[in-house]
């Protein structure tokens, strides 16, 4: 029988991290799945570590050479079999029932194209975080929801790479772009959701753990915020004006904050004014980017993901 579900898992380098990616996908409760695996190029390491895992439904893929994270996806979803496909990043875990509820919430849905996500846990060295803070608004659009934010903190509206389930349909229709530098989750995101009968759908659950903060090399780093910059003008056709100047206020200031170019400040809250519509609170929120030093953000990001733990117990 062909697997109902194909697992994408593009990975180099990091043996460890990638076969407690694939236990987590092979424990799934839904078991008509294959896990294809894309080595970025030649790695004997990753392997044998691969190798001690015997399991059929495991499909391992070594690309000639070094390509890049988006080439192995995109690699990985050409030779998926399944219907529909979930996207798994090397250095995360799955809870075991993550494909079951998704597929069922996939087959269920009203739209003929659905992306379908789910909350996760944060989870860094100091603390672990429930992430997204809040789903979107009725009608609400795509940009805003990823990009406007009300408080210091990342992860209000989110749809992270491990969490995204969706037909290999659409991933044909919307490719992987091999070529693209940065931001690939929302960029596929953005340029889906014009696709008509295209909807994100939420399953109300914790299904995955992503782990961020860890001073291990990651595929996907920062990008300096002038390349960020480059890559919301690129896409200013596929977000709103206040979505545009939010992700400019925020997330591109918050780079040039950490690189503290004090130079950049003004230019992009003038971008934002010019070409977007921002409000009072994304300017402010743009300010603190800069006069709230990084150590004391996280310190309050940390007590906040303990208040909120403890209230859950």
């Amino acid at each position: 029988m062909e697997p109902l579900v194909s697992v994408v898992i593009p990975t180099y380098s990091r043996p460890q991290l990638v076969k407690r990616a694939v236990i987590s996908a092979l424990a799934q409760t839904l078991h008509n799945i294959e896990v294809i695996v894309v080595i970025d190029g030649p790695d004997p390491t990753t392997h044998a570590a691969l190798a001690q895992i015997k399991d059929s439904r495991l499909k391992v893929i070594e690309l000639p050479t070094n390509q890049g994270c988006r080439a192995a996806r995109k690699a990985g979803i050409d030779a998926a079999a399944g219907k529909w496909i979930a996207s798994l990043d090397d250095d995360d875990q799955w809870m075991p029932q993550k494909l079951e509820l998704q597929l069922k919430l996939a087959q269920n849905s009203q739209h003929q194209f659905p992306i379908v996500t789910c909350y996760l846990v944060a989870r860094s060295p100091q603390s672990d975080a429930i992430l997204p803070r809040r789903l979107p608004k009725p009608s609400e659009a795509l940009s805003d929801y990823l990009f406007v934010r009300n408080t210091l903190f990342q992860g209000e509206g989110l749809i992270q790479s491990s969490t995204i389930f969706t037909s290999k349909e659409l991933l044909q229709k919307v490719p992987v772009l091999v070529n693209s530098q940065r931001h690939d989750d929302w960029d596929w995101l953005l340029r889906a959701s014009t696709v008509e009968g295209v909807g994100v759908e939420f399953v109300p659950e914790i299904l995955s753990i992503w782990y961020v903060g860890d001073p291990r090399p990651s595929l996907s780093k920062n990008n300096p915020w002038r390349a960020s910059l480059e890559w919301i003008r690129a896409k200013r056709n596929l977000v709103t004006p206040r979505a545009y100047s939010s992700f400019i206020l925020a997330e591109v200031s918050a780079r040039a904050a950490k690189a503290r170019d004090w130079n950049a400040l003004l230019p992009l809250m003038w971008e934002a004014v010019r070409l977007g519509k921002p409000q009072l609170k994304d300017i402010l929120l743009c300010l603190g980017m800069w006069f709230i030093s990084p150590e004391l953000r996280n310190s309050l990001r940390h007590l906040l993901a303990k208040k909120v733990k403890a209230m859950s117990t």
